[in-house]
């Protein structure tokens, strides 16, 4: 386990998450804690408020209630006696450019190369020279498989292929977490391996990760912790062996046998 910088225990805390888009209760009292180094996979059945979670970790949607710290850091506010602010939109990009996003649609800019999509938010999020990121940038590109790709823009990659130019764009940031929203979702089911083998290469070098995800056999192969949500609760969690093999609750029982 990699040590935080700073003096927290948690890479990730999530408490008492609440939020809702008009009447409906997407989250409804979330707790969340992941260490650093861990890999946290989110299972549940569409519509039980996963994906809602991961981007109220980078404030992409304002929490109605609760906190969520990242390295320590209060994300999105900052505290002033018992009140919450929201923070100021440059505050909230400098936070979000310490989390990395990968999204299931990919959302590179098709106006840009591969290796151009790599640099664009270093650069612009962290004032780093486009010069030093450049380097980076090839390099991680040639980390996720992609070194020969590195000028063709997202129109001639294949989905698997934008999908690692995503992973490459989010390693760039050197972010505290990588989150990633069903990854391999979009993808054509041949080219599902290649992005799966990026993210367990991630997971072996130390990378705390959160990851929703449909595939549970992944699940199993790679995370430290398994979360069950489900209408907008977490349910139960534990290690694959205990989540998967032997769950306890029948939520979790119920959904394992329609997915296993």
């Amino acid at each position: 386990m990699t040590a935080l910088p700073k003096n927290s225990e948690y890479a990730v805390e999530v408490r008492g998450i609440e939020k809702s888009f008009g009447t409906l209760e997407v989250l409804k009292g979330v707790d969340l804690l992941v260490r650093p180094g861990e890999v946290t996979v989110i299972i549940g059945p569409s519509g039980s408020g996963k994906s809602t979670l991961l981007r109220v970790l980078n404030h992409l949607e304002k929490v109605d209630k609760g906190t969520v710290r990242i390295d320590g850091e209060l994300v999105g506010y900052r505290r002033k006696g018992n009140k919450l602010h929201e923070l100021s939109n440059k505050e909230i990009l400098r936070q979000r450019s310490q989390i990395g996003f990968v999204f299931q649609n990919f959302n590179l800019f098709p106006h840009l190369t591969a290796l151009e999509n790599v640099v664009e938010a270093p650069v612009s999020a962290q004032n780093r020279t486009r010069s030093e990121v450049e380097i980076e940038a090839k390099a991680l590109l040639g980390r996720v498989g992609l070194a020969e790709k590195e000028h063709d823009y997202p129109r001639r990659l294949s989905g698997g292929q934008q999908q690692r130019v995503a992973i490459a764009r989010a390693l760039a940031l050197r972010p505290k977490v990588i989150l990633f929203d069903e990854p391999t979702s979009a993808l054509d089911p041949e080219l599902v391996g290649e992005v799966l083998e990026v993210i367990r290469v991630l997971a072996r070098d130390g990378a705390t990760l959160v990851i929703v995800t449909h595939e549970v056999g992944f699940a199993r192969e790679i995370a430290d912790n398994i979360v069950f949500m489900d209408d907008g609760l977490i349910i139960e969690q534990g290690s694959p062996a205990a989540l998967l093999d032997n769950p306890k609750q029948e939520r979790t029982k119920a959904f394992l046998a329609r997915v296993l």
